[in-house]
């Protein structure tokens, strides 16, 4: 089946074609919201999210990109949304902490993420390598994420960002600059020789 043909399917409220849909781009749309999550419960619930809004929305697709496209920025829209979210939730726990609540929060903890594709010997680099990730802006990360882990062409990103390709250059090389800096102090501790 084609693209123009899926995407027919699916406006005329095929379950098959909303199946093969799901099968043919659950794993990429779940890796994009695990890059930028990283947490792989909140990746798989706004995986979940991202298709019931393909669902909910496919009628609204006009072709002006590609369906794979669209499914990319819809599911970095969901999971920087999620991210707003919970940064939300941890300014508001943080406030209650320096109010004297009472309540013990987990969401000031610091998360340790380890992508599922990482080997045992790299987790420690990578968890270090993950954090600074996380400390990126939002659109470096974003830019960063579907360029270096999705392994996306400048093109894509920037069809998915809806942005130029030249912003989408600008995007990657601050964020390298941003994660050298972030990254240097740890590189010089732990592989001094």
């Amino acid at each position: 089946m084609s693209e123009d043909q899926l995407i027919l399917a699916l406006k005329e409220g095929s379950e098959s074609a909303f199946r093969d849909l799901v099968e043919t781009h659950q794993n990429r749309v779940y890796n994009t919201c695990l890059g930028l999550l990283q947490n792989e419960s909140d990746a798989e619930e706004t995986a979940q999210d991202v298709f019931i809004e393909v669902h909910r929305s496919i009628g609204a697709f006009r072709g002006d990109s590609k369906l794979s496209t669209w499914l990319y920025r819809i599911a970095t829209t969901k999971s920087l949304e999620l991210i707003r979210k919970n940064k939300r939730q941890k300014r508001f726990a943080f406030l209650q902490s320096l109010a004297g609540s009472d309540e013990k929060s987990d969401s000031l903890k610091q998360a340790h993420f380890v992508h599922p594709g990482i080997e045992m010997e790299q987790k420690e680099n990578a968890e270090a390598l993950f954090q600074a990730i996380a400390q990126l802006p939002e659109t470096q990360k974003v830019a960063f994420t579907l360029h270096k882990i999705e392994g996306l062409a400048y093109q894509q990103i920037s069809e998915i960002m809806e942005t130029s390709v030249s912003s989408v250059e600008s995007l990657m090389f601050r964020s390298k600059k941003n994660l050298q800096k972030t990254l240097k102090s740890y590189y010089e501790k732990n592989f001094r020789d």
